[in-house]
């Protein structure tokens, strides 16, 4: 009987055993599965973010043209695209900067020809997103001035090349540029220099040269790199 009982034990143990690996093998297939599980959500959720942040900052949206460099006129241009990005222009080009007020076309377009990058947007712009660009065009190369009759709140604009934005917290405004600053595939003038020129808006200094004064000579003309004209 003593046998007996201690075989029974033994079984029920042996069977406790069993049913306990049983137990954790489920458990542990569990918590993999659930791991794996997690795995594959926090991966889709990776994924959605950059997909998302991707087309968020896509530049698919700029719109190209077409035009040389090294033509420039004394006389008002008129441009076809608003503001310009390229074409004709005056001789003298606008100092970077950051302007209150309206510059002159022609001025401008001759600072995206030496590389720089024009953020234009509508005097009714509210000051926190102006705020916003002044420190993004506070950098080299970079000219920021209002437009009156903007095809959007803000615009962007390199030589042949042009991005209509939401507004200032756009973030292909920085894609922008990064790509499109100094850019050496599409910069006419690469290096030359973005100071030295105009630094007046249009309602300080006409456009044309005095009357009667003509052509300035050359001694009158901004001073610039070798690569500059």
């Amino acid at each position: 009987m003593t046998k007996e009982k201690a075989q029974a034990r033994r079984e029920h143990l042996a069977r406790m055993r069993a049913e306990q690996k049983r137990k954790e093998r489920r458990t542990a297939l569990l918590m993999w599965g659930i791991g794996g599980l997690v795995i594959v959500v926090l991966a889709g959720l990776a994924i959605v973010y950059v997909v998302k942040d991707r087309s968020t900052k896509s530049l698919d949206a700029v719109k190209s043209y077409t035009y040389k460099g090294s033509d420039h006129s004394w006389d008002p241009i008129t441009y076809k695209e608003t503001p310009p990005v390229g074409g004709q222009h005056n001789f003298y080009w606008q100092n970077c900067g950051i302007y209150d007020k309206p510059i002159h076309n022609e001025h401008g377009v001759h600072s995206l020809e030496h590389g720089a990058v024009w953020i234009t947007y509508r005097p009714d712009l509210p000051k926190a997103d102006v705020d916003k660009l002044k420190t993004l065009a506070s950098a080299e190369y970079m000219l920021l001035s209002p437009y009156p009759n903007l095809p959007a709140k803000v615009v962007a604009s390199s030589w042949d090349h042009q991005l209509t934005l939401d507004g200032a917290d756009d973030p292909r405004l920085p894609a922008f540029i990064k790509k499109y600053k100094q850019n050496a595939t599409y910069t006419p003038e690469l290096g030359a220099s973005c100071s030295g020129g105009v630094g007046t808006t249009a309602d300080q200094k006409p456009l044309p040269p005095p009357e009667g004064q003509g052509t300035p000579s050359p001694e009158a003309m901004p001073s610039a790199s070798p690569a500059a004209s």
